[in-house]
């Protein structure tokens, strides 16, 4: 079986739990990245004997927008997938709701979910260090699950979690600024899935277009990418009370 593993993973926690699940099946795996800006995601296209892997993180209970936009050009042709929504031990709300719409309109033909925990992009100390082994069996339980429906011709429609409509987006207001520590090396520019940094002087954001993804925070070299830490002391009081108890993983089967 040939697996095609889609993830949208500005920090790498989505990507990790989404190769834990992938490795554990049985099959040639591809990867797509759905950060990559410059990427022709219109030329991906699988079969109806293929098996998707589609990873996406959780941004305040949806999918990031642009990684809709970027797996609505792939051709799905009628292949499997698996939905696999990733958090930071808060909830996921409404995000494999959307993700199921659009992975159905893209072509792919859903087969299971999974909510996996990774520590969180931007309070740190949330699920620190998740996935961890604990989530590594989980997942790789869950994927001998997936695997074993598949075996046995089932391809029936999972139950998937959320809303219509999905509750309203909103963006966490939380732009990455560089400090004196910045050498412009243009790493951030260069990674930075929408595009928000000028690379001509990575000093410049456009904050209309930053997704608070904090790609910029983990790739930089220098450590020279800070949140407002008001604004972050704020974030860390808030989620504190949500986040502190250890969430499972599911599987929707």
């Amino acid at each position: 079986m040939n697996i095609t593993e889609l993830y949208f993973s500005p920090t790498g926690g989505t990507q990790k739990a989404a190769d834990l699940f992938t490795q554990a099946l049985a099959g040639q795996v591809q990867t797509v990245d759905l950060c990559d800006s410059r990427a022709d995601f219109s030329a991906v296209s699988l079969s109806a004997e293929d098996l998707a892997v589609i990873a996406v993180p959780s941004y305040g209970g949806r999918v990031p927008a642009v990684a809709i936009q970027r797996l609505s050009a792939v051709h799905g042709n009628g292949a499997a997938a698996v939905l696999m929504v990733v958090y930071g031990n808060r909830a996921f709300e409404d995000t494999m709701a959307e993700l199921e719409d659009a992975a159905k309109a893209a072509g792919f033909h859903v087969v299971a979910g999974v909510a996996a925990v990774a520590e969180h992009s931007i309070a740190r100390q949330f699920a620190a260090g998740r996935p961890d082994a604990q989530d590594a069996a989980q997942l790789a339980a869950f994927a001998a699950q997936v695997q074993e429906k598949l075996a046995a011709g089932r391809t029936t429609q999972p139950a998937i979690p959320g809303n219509r409509p999905y509750k309203k987006a909103g963006g966490s207001g939380m732009v990455p600024k560089p400090t004196k520590e910045c050498a412009s090396c243009g790493l951030c520019a260069q990674s930075c899935p929408v595009q928000a940094i000028d690379p001509a002087n990575p000093q410049k954001v456009d904050s209309h277009a930053c997704i608070s993804c904090m790609r910029c925070v983990a790739v930089c070299p220098h450590g020279a990418r800070k949140l407002n830490p008001v604004m972050l002391a704020a974030a860390n009081t808030m989620l504190k009370k949500v986040c502190s108890d250890r969430k499972e993983n599911e599987l929707f089967l």
